[in-house]
């Protein structure tokens, strides 16, 4: 989840969550504001607006007036900017701009709010790939790609580039970026956008082929299914010719590679072009119909708290809050939870709560302590009846954690105060000790003083797994960073992570101004990894009983070769909020915020919109009339019970925790469809839809 680090003025009228600082600072404008005897009824900023760019420094000043607009003599308790990951602002008004987008500038008062707007220009381009195909045949076309980035490694599709070719008699290249290949030969591709080149060699082979051929003529399918065509040269004269694909009809696409996969049930017609050549394959695809029914289980609701984190071991269910308390629940008769034991410890927030394998230690994440501690606590979970705190480890982090990740003696965290990854390794439990820090190198990233101390601006990470010695780590703005933490393909280990990869997205092309958006959630599952982004409005409270819109992708990607991952498909339910998830059984549990519980068809290959393919199995409303917000949904993750489950019973169901309304216990049932006759009806919760 994002961070709930909040800065609440004295005033209503600027409660919001600050994601890149931390908890600690919450109660610190009212700690400090500062008194006077006239309450101010305006506070001017200035500059009042101004364009200005990424990695630029702005000073800005503020101004108290009176109801008569005489100036009071009052300084700021508090400076901020939002969206937090696009700027910062230190204690002296002075803000630090990292992405593009629009930006709020503010200052607090005695109690006033007031405002500034920055328009952060795009960052220019400063490096281009070219991703060409192998050759081109004389008299066909083939499109050529190129990515143009930022300094920070970011996408930019919207620079404009400029495109040339050396020898316009062997290749011509227009606007697009679209080769024709005019005669035998080779030709150097040029492109150009904000100053800066890339070159590409094209190839381009005489039209041999005698007649093409397309394999399979003809084959049918389920939506999300993908079917690989293949092109020859029926007399054989030509090995693997180049080719360009094409699909009739919309619903349906077909890649660069023959691939292809419809969102639609329907009748589809692909073509293949080499030269002047062209065959055809058809294929029918029918609807996928996965959809079953949900069998709501058991409730434990959290009325008067805000639920966070779950971890299902067992028979046993850890559940943590936005608050101060952690619960462990007996969930060996998933129908019956029974409360075991709760603990309370000096936090405002604990985010993160798992066990290792073996359910002997516990660790959880803790923010917004009272004595400025916080950390991870280490708790002997042999008796979950019975928690006990083991130690403490707040050395290097006690700016606040906020997610970690056990994997054998070692817990990987992050560190909200400079956005580090942090490794400590626990092989003596009551005496923990840090043996490892990483972070990524972003060059608009800057370290601000504020009255808590130095924190990191513009660095921030959020959320991490660990699997067969890799890190997956999900770095916000600085997008995926793959580390080698004991595999061996990049000589690293727990007490020297070394870097196998990173991949950036574009989040502000794709969420527009005005969101607070980043690289939240990672989980690997056979050749692909779940990579969840989090969007949240700017500005926004999160103790409030207001709805909060919230959105976000989950992007697939395909790490078969994981120094170069690739995306190739994409979930996104419209308005919902990706969050966190689970994946087995060929199956992704979600939480989906506003969305609710969804779980996901994630068999076979993966490509495209999975959302608009039909692939989701079921969902269900999170949502709860005496919920902290009634009847609205907050899901917040989805779990399988896959940890040291030890029946069949167990084993079937599956956990939604929503931080509005607490856990709920469900399982599938009946599919909805077999063939044209549907299931027969399962008991169902009046809170479900489908």
């Amino acid at each position: 989840m994002f961070k709930h680090s909040a800065w609440v003025t004295t005033i209503g009228v600027l409660a919001f969550s600050v994601s890149m600082l931390s908890a600690q600072n919450a109660a610190k404008p009212q700690e400090q504001a500062p008194t006077t005897s006239v309450a101010p009824a305006s506070v001017e900023i200035t500059p009042k607006t101004l364009d200005a760019h990424v990695g630029e420094k702005v000073k800005f000043s503020a101004s108290a007036k009176d109801a008569a607009g005489n100036p009071i003599d009052a300084k700021p308790s508090v400076w901020f900017a939002a969206p937090f990951d696009l700027a910062g602002a230190d204690d002296a008004g002075e803000v630090t701009f990292h992405a593009p987008g629009i930006v709020t500038v503010g200052a607090v008062i005695a109690g006033k709010a007031g405002y500034a707007t920055v328009n952060v220009l795009n960052s220019k381009v400063t490096s281009i790939e070219i991703e060409k195909p192998a050759a081109v045949v004389a008299g066909s076309a083939e499109k050529l790609n190129a990515i143009a980035r930022t300094q920070n490694g970011n996408p930019r599709t919207d620079a404009e580039i400029k495109w040339g070719s050396d020898k316009t008699t062997v290749v011509t290249v227009d606007a697009a970026g679209l080769v024709t290949g005019v005669a035998p030969g080779s030709a150097t591709i040029k492109a150009t956008a904000d100053g800066v080149s890339a070159t590409a060699t094209v190839e381009v082979l005489r039209d041999a082929v005698h007649k093409l051929k397309i394999t399979p003529a003809s084959t049918d399918a389920r939506t999300g299914d993908v079917v690989h065509f293949a092109a020859s040269d029926a007399s054989g004269a030509v090995k693997n010719p180049p080719v360009r694909w094409s699909i009739s009809g919309s619903g349906a696409a077909v890649y660069d590679d023959g691939a292809f996969v419809a969102e639609k049930a329907g009748t589809y017609v692909i073509t293949a072009s080499s030269g002047q050549h062209t065959a055809s394959a058809s294929v029918v695809v029918r609807p996928r119909n996965v959809e079953r029914e949900v069998e709501v289980v058991a409730h434990v609701p959290m009325p008067d708290l805000q639920m966070s984190e779950e971890w299902i071991i067992g028979h046993h269910a850890y559940l943590s809050t936005v608050a101060d308390k952690v619960f462990v629940y007996d969930i060996a008769d998933p129908a019956n939870p029974k409360l075991l034991d709760s603990l309370k410890v000096d936090a405002r927030i604990i985010n993160d709560i798992s066990t290792t394998p073996d359910e002997k230690i516990g660790v959880f994440t803790r923010e917004g302590a009272s004595n400025r501690k916080n950390g991870i606590v280490f708790l002997d979970t042999t008796d979950p009846s019975h928690l006990k705190v083991l130690s403490e480890y707040t050395a290097t982090v006690t700016g606040g954690v906020h997610s970690a990740y056990i994997d054998g003696h070692y817990v990987y965290i992050t560190d909200d105060a400079t956005g580090s990854l942090r490794i400590i390794d626990f092989a003596d439990p009551k005496h923990p000790k840090e043996v490892a820090r990483y972070q990524v190198e972003n060059p608009t990233a800057v370290t601000i003083n504020t009255g808590e101390g130095s924190i990191s601006s513009g660095r921030y990470l959020h959320d991490l797994q660990v699997k067969d010695g890799i890190a997956y780590i999900a770095y916000w703005r600085d997008g995926l960073v793959i580390l080698d933490v004991g595999n061996g393909m990049a000589g690293g280990s727990p007490e020297n992570p070394k870097v196998i990869s990173q991949y950036h997205y574009n989040h502000y092309e794709l969420y527009g101004d005005g969101w607070l958006a980043g690289t939240h959630s990672v989980f690997r599952y056979k050749n692909y990894l779940f990579v969840g982004d989090e969007v949240f409005p700017a500005i926004f409270n999160l103790e409030d009983r207001d709805r909060i819109p919230v959105r976000a992708i989950c992007h697939v990607m395909d790490v078969t070769d994981i120094k170069h991952p690739k995306e190739v498909a994409q979930y996104e339910v419209p308005e919902g909020g990706s969050h966190n998830f689970w994946a087995a059984n060929d199956m992704l549990y979600e939480g989906y915020y506003s969305g609710g519980a969804r779980v996901l068809d994630i068999s076979g290959e993966l490509r495209g919109d999975l959302y608009r393919q039909g692939r989701e199995i079921a969902r269900f409303w999170t949502g709860d009339p005496k919920g902290y917000r009634p009847n609205l949904p907050f899901a917040w993750g989805g779990q399988p019970c896959s940890v040291k489950c030890d029946s069949d019973l167990l084993n079937s169901l599956m956990y939604f925790n929503d931080i509005h309304s607490g856990l709920w216990i469900a399982k599938l049932g009946e599919a909805k469809f077999q063939g044209s006759a549907t299931a027969p009806p399962v008991r169902k919760s009046e809170q479900m839809i489908h």
